[in-house]
């Protein structure tokens, strides 16, 4: 057997995966082993294993089998683009994580010292984390639309001040909601439409021309993801369907807006 073949078991070795898991890839045709032993094994050569190396990256990066049989079959420029792709969402988690453990770092630091922060550094690296798993969800949905090119033009020129104030005028809207939602105005009442105008107004003032029918569209999300649902729902619950039922019903009254 040439040094540069190997078996089943010295390839689940290398790879971390189980002799299970290679029988099954080359059952489907995804990497099957191209070579011959004398005695008739069948063996992974070069080529076979830079296949494979490939199954796993695309497996990683979150791709199924479908798919990543396409893709690593397809032609090298095309794998490329891919892989591109997915190394810019990369780069986006990896900034994204990095700025809230910078963030994390100087809280536990300031806990440690019995010291309060510099107000000078209270938003530093805001605007790379801010909503981070909300943007990569909004980016996934509408990543191709001109609002969300406007949104990261002019987010992309935001200081510390300026997402401040943002989020000071978000949160005065959402204190305002629950408000509202405690004395029992009902969602499609006047006072909380015009709570809703409020929030569609800041986020084309500050992000992306957002039209009555787009606001609602993003709504939904505020009560069919959890993760936008939480960020409503810690200051009261019920409070995310409430802002939502006040959005749809505020669109309602803009059937062309």
């Amino acid at each position: 057997m040439p040094a540069s073949e190997r078996t089943v078991g010295q390839v689940a070795a290398l790879t971390g995966l189980s002799v299970r898991a290679l029988h099954h890839y080359d059952a489907i045709g995804l990497a099957t082993p191209s070579c011959r032993s004398a005695a008739g094994y069948r063996l992974y050569g070069d080529d076979d294993l830079r296949r494979l190396q490939q199954v796993l990256l695309f497996r990683e990066l979150g791709f199924g089998l479908d798919a990543v049989r396409a893709l690593v079959d397809a032609p090298a420029e095309q794998r490329r683009e891919a892989l591109l792709a997915q190394r810019e969402a990369l780069e986006r988690k990896r900034r994204h994580a990095e700025a809230v453990l910078m963030a994390v770092d100087a809280t536990l630091q300031s806990i440690r010292d019995d010291t309060p922060m510099n107000t000078e550094q209270l938003f530093d690296g805001y605007e790379r984390f801010q909503h981070g798993e909300y943007a990569e969800e909004a980016e996934r949905r509408w990543g191709d639309t001109d609002a969300w090119t406007t949104s990261r033009q002019r987010t992309r020129g935001y200081s510390k001040d300026d997402w401040a104030r943002i989020q000071a005028e978000a949160d005065a809207i959402a204190t305002e909601f629950l408000a509202a939602m405690r004395r029992g105005d009902a969602a499609d009442s006047e006072r909380a439409r015009a709570l809703a105008e409020c929030h569609r107004e800041h986020i084309e003032r500050h992000f992306y021309p957002c039209s009555h029918a787009m606001h609602a569209n993003v709504a939904a999300m505020y009560i069919s993801d959890a993760r936008f649902q939480a960020y409503y729902e810690r200051r009261g619950e019920g409070l995310a369907a409430y802002i939502e039922a006040a959005i749809r019903a505020n669109a309602q009254t803009h059937p062309q807006a």
